[in-house]
């Protein structure tokens, strides 16, 4: 029973904070009623547990988070240089991309990573063939297989960060390929 309550704990505290937030104020009394209201949901409406498989490690989080505020600022003057070069008339293509690891998640957080900075975005994921399209702006012929290997070089850095082992040996022997 208590290790049931350990597990929803967190769920309790982010729904008490959401609570807190649409109510705008922080009192003691809303504080109070939004833990009661969370645990009601939380005991009314239990999450499935979900097994994902993943290892968080520290050091490589900071490093993909670091890559991706980087990526943020260089994809952001990348987009700027093109709209005032070619304006309306900027080059863009899709690539296709062939991920190494078939985890939904892992493949949910390259995507959005993918998406996160200005100029690329995943249009499509093809789940059954670990094959995601990628919209790239300012790209030519040429540049097809740079988008590939900096989306594999994303892939690389998310299962390095937050993968389960096997997908890191995985991710590990796709590159030395």
């Amino acid at each position: 029973m208590t290790g049931r309550f350990a597990r929803r704990l967190p769920l309790v505290a982010w729904l008490t904070v959401v609570w807190l937030l649409l109510w705008g104020t922080f009192d003691l009394g809303t504080l109070v009623f939004g833990v009661v209201v969370a645990a009601l949901v939380a005991a009314v409406f239990p999450m499935p547990p979900i097994t994902t498989g993943m290892r968080l490690r520290p050091l490589r989080l900071l490093e993909l988070i670091g890559y991706l505020a980087w990526d943020l600022v260089v994809s952001t003057l990348r987009v700027s240089w093109q709209a005032l070069r070619h304006g309306p008339g900027t080059p863009a293509g899709i690539v296709a991309v062939t991920l190494l690891t078939d985890s939904d998640h892992l493949t949910a957080m390259v995507a959005n990573g993918v998406s996160l900075a200005p100029g690329k975005f995943v249009m499509q994921i093809d789940r059954v063939n670990r094959i995601c399209y990628v919209y790239a702006l300012g790209m030519r012929e040429s540049d097809a297989e740079s988008v590939r290997r900096d989306v594999l070089a994303l892939e690389k850095r998310v299962v390095r960060a937050v993968g389960s082992p096997r997908a890191v040996a995985l991710v590990d022997r796709g590159s030395a390929a």
